[in-house]
């Protein structure tokens, strides 16, 4: 039904460029369940973000002085940037490497980065113990601060994004002088944005530069920015890969023939990284400690093993690269091996005083998590649903 009625509304956006409320892609009297579920999720996550912001936090969060980081920053803010590098390897990948074959994925990449980072604003600001400063590194300037560095490219680079994203906007209501205008400053702006994410991805693995003696030896090393960085790029691809086959199965676009290609290159990229990983434990004879027996190097071999060895040797057999289930699975693992390394780094894997507080989130915490994600997946069904998301190639399929 949500294919069909896509297509008509593709079909009428010719005729009329405004935004028309009746091309919904269901009966407004008989949504979809994951539409409503999804409404829902979004609609607590906003009432949880009010109760924070009227009453602060102690009704919604278990954070404590041992744990100063919890789900929303280890996990929303830095998953949700690292998950937003889809847009820059895509848009480097298309408009700098010329891989033209990919373009209809580049939009749909960069919408994914957008919203990616818009988790961790709304993070942000709710973690923050006054929400308002969040614009603070805009007026007071702090240069050898890795986090001012972080605030500042993470503002531009989602300036960026979006403006790497209004041709779509601006071809949805016709107007072709701005769209050109954007088309030819594309480059510029693909430049920017890759110097900025490059920036801010490695600056984020900088903070913890901070913590030598709290951040188990398994994650802790001066290479820390440099993995940020890396792990970043190549989680790139298979978010994409990801983002894709949602999009081919809900909205009925032909995108599987640019997918196989796309994930040739994950193999690279995670070997890359798992060899650079284990030279640094080697060339810092550490890397005993991967089977000492203790909690954390369990963890390091879960996050190795889940989110890097496997899929990377599945991403090697051409049969996983062209079978849909299987293809999206390996990129699943890869995504969840990120966001387990972000937390492990940021939470998990620490030295606390033997009398310090526990931390175990609180269930409104995880309720706006949930919520959020569930609204930014709202928000990206509705914007493919009314906006050319795609590109002309991703509704004949490789034919053309």
């Amino acid at each position: 039904m949500a294919t069909e009625a896509s297509e008509r509304a593709s079909a009428g956006r010719g005729e009329r460029p405004w935004l028309n409320l009746t091309e919904l892609p269901f009966p407004l009297t008989r949504p979809p369940v994951a539409v409503v579920v999804l409404a829902m999720l979004a609609a607590l996550a906003t009432a949880i973000f009010i109760i924070r912001l009227a009453t602060g936090w102690g009704l919604v969060t278990n954070l404590n002085d041992n744990y100063a980081w919890g789900v929303w920053k280890g996990f929303n803010t830095l998953v949700g940037i690292a998950l937003g590098a889809s847009g820059f390897t895509t848009a480097f990948a298309v408009y700098m490497l010329g891989q033209e074959k990919y373009r209809p994925l580049a939009r749909m990449a960069i919408l994914v980065g957008i919203l990616g980072y818009l988790s961790s604003v709304f993070s942000l600001l709710i973690d923050l113990g006054h929400p308002e400063r969040i614009i603070f590194p805009v007026f007071y300037w702090a240069p050898e601060s890795p986090l001012f560095e972080v605030a500042w490219c993470v503002m531009l680079y989602l300036s960026v994004m979006l403006f790497e994203f209004s041709p779509a906007v601006f071809e949805r209501f016709g107007l072709k002088r701005a769209e050109g205008v954007m088309h030819a400053v594309v480059i510029p702006l693909v430049i920017g944005g890759t110097v900025l994410s490059t920036l801010h991805q490695s600056s984020l693995g900088s903070l913890f530069l901070n913590v030598p003696d709290q951040l188990n030896k398994l994650w802790y090393t001066p290479l820390l920015p440099l993995f940020f960085f890396l792990s970043a790029v190549y989680v790139g691809p298979a978010v994409v890969i990801i983002a894709a086959t949602f999009s081919q199965r809900v909205f009925g676009r032909k995108l599987d023939h640019l997918l196989p290609p796309l994930a040739t290159a994950l193999p690279f990229l995670l070997g890359f990284y798992l060899v650079v990983k284990m030279g640094e434990l080697i060339g810092a004879r550490e890397f005993d400690l991967l089977f000492n027996g203790s909690r954390d190097s369990a963890l390091f071999l879960a996050e190795i093993f889940m989110g890097v060895i496997i899929p990377m040797v599945l991403f090697m057999f051409k049969a996983v690269r062209d079978n849909g289930t299987l293809r999206f699975i390996a990129a699943l693992m890869v995504a969840f091996g990120l966001m387990f390394n972000r937390v492990n780094v940021s939470i998990i894997a620490w030295a606390r005083p033997q009398d310090a507080l526990d931390y175990v989130p609180h269930v409104l915490e995880i309720g706006f998590t949930v919520g959020l994600w569930a609204g930014l997946a709202l928000v990206f069904y509705l914007v493919a649903h009314y906006f050319p998301l795609f590109g002309q190639q991703a509704h004949s399929g490789a034919s053309e």
